[in-house]
């Protein structure tokens, strides 16, 4: 269910102003993590030659092309015009638009499978959302989407959470407050939201690897630069609470120090799900 203490329309105003100013940033930080990701993602919706894909939160567009490449034919949507503009000019022969996965401006039934990759969890109501990813798969089309594990397992942002913890830092009084991003995480959780919209859920897949920075800085400078939640849990508080976060960071930064570099874990659940086919 959704969280009565969420203002759905101040966080995604919140959310979608974010984006605008974070898309280069967030292309260099996430862009080789992403890769990572995108053929599991594409193998689970069954995309292959003549599949209509819809790729939700598109952001530069790795997904909508990868899916192209397997001779799919692709739209990619996002919230963000930045977004849009970057995977407009990296990939000028698809079709990206601008549209809210909560208010899909498309018919019903207008794809055989729809895609998103680490966007779930920045949706204010990711039930209405899930529904409209239902209404516009055809029968027997199929969903696949990714959320991040728990902070335990996926440390790239765990790490920020315990310095954050560690710092007795609380979420600043102007943030908007947004629905729980790690609630996704939780397996059955994630598959009793898609059970919700009457899709047929499969089992999760874990994917795991291990992503390497040069330094602590890079780590820190990168994630404030290129995500919009996380960064502004830091970067709205007082310059003493900044430097507690910033001195725990670098604590528990050092953990992760294999020699000249750092080796964080990131951990993805993959969801998998099918629309029934009354058939």
């Amino acid at each position: 269910m959704g969280d009565a203490s969420v203002d759905p329309d101040d966080f995604d105003a919140f959310e979608a102003a974010g984006w605008e100013e974070k898309a280069d940033a967030y292309e260099r930080l996430f862009g080789d993590i992403a890769s990572r990701v995108v053929e599991p993602l594409l193998n689970a919706a069954a995309v292959a030659a003549g599949t209509r894909v819809l790729d939700v939160a598109t952001g530069p567009g790795w997904v909508a092309a990868r899916a192209a490449e397997r001779g799919a034919s692709v739209v990619g949507i996002d919230v963000a015009e930045a977004m849009i503009a970057r995977a407009r000019s990296a990939h000028p022969d698809l079709d990206f638009r601008r549209a809210d996965a909560h208010d899909l401006p498309f018919a019903d039934a207008s794809f055989d499978a729809v895609v998103s990759n680490f966007a779930i969890m920045h949706f204010s109501r990711p039930e209405r959302a899930m529904a409209e990813f239902a209404r516009v798969l055809r029968p027997g089309g199929r969903l696949a989407l990714t959320a991040w594990a728990a902070p335990s397992e996926h440390r790239l942002v765990g790490v920020f959470l315990d310095a954050l913890a560690e710092a007795h830092a609380v979420p600043p009084a102007d943030l908007p407050r947004g629905p729980d991003f790690f609630r996704f995480s939780d397996d059955e959780t994630l598959a009793a939201a898609l059970r919700q919209q009457d899709l047929a859920s499969s089992a999760g897949t874990a994917i795991a690897f291990v992503h390497r920075f040069g330094s602590p800085d890079e780590l820190w400078d990168g994630m404030l630069a290129a995500t919009v939640r996380m960064s502004a849990l830091i970067t709205l508080q007082p310059g003493d609470v900044r430097r507690r976060i910033r001195a725990a960071f670098d604590r528990l930064a050092a953990g992760y120090r294999r020699g000249d570099v750092l080796e964080l874990p990131v951990a993805v659940k993959l969801a998998t799900a099918r629309k029934p086919d009354p058939r």
